[in-house]
């Protein structure tokens, strides 16, 4: 069965995966969280200043224009700027693309989405003999990270897994192991 399974890899020849890019549930959550909070900072900022209960489950008026006051404006129009960063970094989906392998051109080709400008569309090429390794790389603790890497001859990795998600274990194996077995390397771990 193994071998077949094998013999089936082999006679593939492209290999893409896709990249989830900022548009994922946790950035919506956070994007709106932070824009409702700031705005609420805004308006006990301006019920302070104006001596209006613009908030009506608060009592803002009871605050001291100056410093409470000024300090719940300036964090609130923070919070608004932070919120509309991460609200345009979904609208713009940065971080998405592929990483397509093809054996037909001996090309690999990844593509990801930046911030608009010049380098929006950021597209990498490298030669399939190019490959020496395919590097799994995991930290476990607080801020967990699961990642593959492509390790080539001249010792530069380049990241091709998602950003700020990490994947399950198994996953990680499970693609490592396919990609490992598409270009014919052995896999690496940091």
């Amino acid at each position: 069965m193994l071998l077949n399974i094998k013999n089936s890899i082999s006679f593939k020849m492209v290999y893409q995966t896709f990249i989830q890019g900022s548009r994922r549930f946790s950035n919506y959550w956070w994007a709106t969280t932070i824009l409702l909070g700031g705005i609420g900072f805004v308006l006990s900022g301006l019920s302070s200043y104006y001596k209006i209960n613009l908030i009506p489950f608060a009592r803002p008026i009871d605050l001291l224009f100056i410093p409470q006051g000024i300090v719940m404006g300036f964090y609130g129009v923070l919070g608004i700027c932070i919120s509309i960063f991460l609200w345009l970094t979904i609208v713009w989906d940065v971080g998405s693309g592929y990483n397509k392998f093809d054996k037909s051109s001996g090309k690999i080709y990844i593509s990801r989405k930046g911030f608009p400008g010049k380098n929006r569309q950021i597209l990498l090429n490298y030669k399939i003999e190019d490959v020496q390794s395919v590097l799994i790389y995991i930290k476990e603790g607080l801020n967990p990270k699961r990642q593959i890497y492509l390790k080539l001859k001249n010792e530069v990795e380049i990241p091709l897994t998602q950003v700020g998600q990490p994947l399950a274990l198994s996953e990680i194996e499970n693609q490592a192991i396919e990609l490992a077995q598409f270009l014919g390397v052995v896999i690496e771990s940091k």
